[in-house]
């Protein structure tokens, strides 16, 4: 972290967007009250010398929070002074390569002091979604307006807004339907083994074929279904836009749906069943009762996969006219555009992060009731 925040440019200053930004190293602007920031690096090199135990953990998860904090304010501030505060500038301050490497480093200090801190896993969850607090309230109070990449934002709010619920609309439409195919696909494999083979065979084949293929063989059978079925058509089925999109990600779910949840039903032990049967339940109330509440961390945890993989593979259904936030993405490499660029990528990082600890934190907690 020392040697990329040394090496590396922590800010990029450009006239315009239209001109490569020139790199300001960080020690240029380390000046005064802002060497405090060296404080707790070298209290981080410190405590890797100390015997850990969960208190050095505790101190090292918040040093590494209070160190990206600190640099991302450091960050807002240098922004500010560039502009001189005026709203209408066109100059572009940007994170260079030093901040996100740093960046990038202290969230993986401080996730693995909170690992080894603690094994439960509702406490990690919650300690990870804490690391974010600090830098939504930097948001919040305007600290970070001047870098460019809230210019942006600012100049493109009403897009953006739209493409981010068009992103969770695209992820919603493809869990459910997902949902409601690979659960009972899964559980007819897991009843019936013979069927497991040729059915895995089939979902392995759709998911071996790259996106933009899938997506391309969709277009024709779409269009003429609406061509054929004009109501298809009126309620949004076409060759391009959400529908081959949603159909392609929901048939890209499908495998690991249905390993997941044929994995799910095997981990229930056959003297359980009988145990139950035994007494007097029913095939449908072993089924409800046992089998799919010993099944259901296994299959929330092939769901939180589905999931995350549907969130980035959303960013390419932009180029079928999906939208979504790879619509934001694409413009902004068609412009040659960077900010424009991580405008559409780090709210999809965020999002995928954000779903897989949802995920994890029921797993956890139907893992904790059941012990």
């Amino acid at each position: 972290m020392i040697a990329a925040g040394a090496g590396l440019a922590f800010i990029t200053h450009a006239p315009n967007r239209l001109i490569s930004g020139q790199g300001i190293p960080l020690y240029s602007l380390l000046q005064g009250p802002t060497m405090l920031l060296l404080v707790p690096v070298f209290a981080l090199l410190m405590l890797s010398f100390v015997s850990p135990d969960w208190r050095v953990y505790l101190l090292i998860m918040l040093l590494a929070e209070l160190l990206l904090t600190a640099q991302t304010a450091l960050a807002g501030h240098a922004a500010l002074v560039l502009t001189g505060g005026d709203e209408d500038s066109l100059a572009r301050i940007s994170f260079g390569g030093g901040f996100w490497a740093c960046g990038a480093l202290l969230l993986l200090i401080a996730s693995d002091a909170i690992s080894r801190m603690t094994s439960n896993h509702s406490w990690r969850v919650l300690l990870n979604l804490q690391l974010a607090i600090p830098i939504v309230l930097l948001l919040v109070n305007g600290q970070l307006s001047q870098l460019s990449l809230l210019k942006e934002y600012d100049n493109r709010s009403d897009v953006f807004d739209d493409a981010l619920w068009q992103h969770l609309g695209i992820l919603l439409g493809t869990l459910i339907p997902a949902i409601l195919i690979g659960l009972p696909l899964g559980v007819f494999c897991a009843r019936r083994p013979r069927w497991q083979p040729p059915i895995l065979s089939v979902l392995n084949i759709i998911q071996t074929l790259p996106s933009i293929a899938l997506f391309g063989l969709l277009l024709a059978p779409l269009a003429g279904l609406a061509k054929a079925v004009p109501w298809l058509g009126e309620h949004g089925v076409s060759g391009i836009g959400a529908a081959p999109a949603i159909i392609a990600l929901v048939l890209y779910s499908l495998l690991p749906l249905v390993r997941s949840v044929i994995a799910g039903m095997n981990s229930v032990a056959p003297g359980v069943i009988e145990s139950a049967t035994g007494m007097g339940l029913s095939r449908i109330q072993v089924f409800c009762k046992v089998q799919v509440p010993i099944a259901l961390p296994v299959i929330l945890s092939g769901i939180r996969i589905v999931a995350v993989q549907t969130v980035g593979m959303a960013m390419v259904a932009a180029l079928i006219g999906a939208g979504g936030l790879g619509a934001i993405m694409f413009q902004g490499l068609l412009s040659s555009a960077l900010d424009l660029v991580l405008l559409g990528v780090i709210p999809v990082v965020l999002m995928a992060a954000v779903v897989d600890g949802v995920f994890k934190f029921l797993v956890s907690i139907l893992e904790t009731s059941r012990t």
